[in-house]
């Protein structure tokens, strides 16, 4: 499974940023312009509120999770989730707890 999530890990990185980079650089500093479209109907207002939620159970889960592995930086994992998306934190945080469980 370590490797499984690894890979996910860098579909995750990449998947998103091929987007990213897609704006121009022009807009990124119009931020009611980049967020106005998750709001745009019920669908993409579902689909925001549905990332919302699985984001901070994410955070929970980390914290919880590292707090009992004892594994060190929790707080990195969660930057990656705001920094580049959930798709890469998420398989990135259990690469790294496969990682650990291993190790014990």
């Amino acid at each position: 499974m370590k490797n499984i999530y690894l890979v996910l890990a860098i579909a995750g990185f990449i998947a998103p940023y091929y987007f990213f980079l897609q704006i121009p650089p022009e807009n990124l500093s119009d931020l009611p312009a980049l967020i106005q479209p998750l709001f745009a109907n019920n669908f993409m207002r579902g689909l925001t509120m549905d990332l919302t939620v699985a984001a901070i159970t994410f955070g929970v889960f980390v914290f919880a999770e590292a707090n009992r592995l004892q594994m060190k930086t929790p707080w990195l994992y969660l930057l990656a989730a705001v920094l580049v998306g959930l798709s890469f934190a998420l398989p990135l945080f259990l690469y790294f707890r496969e990682t650990k469980l291993e190790a014990s």
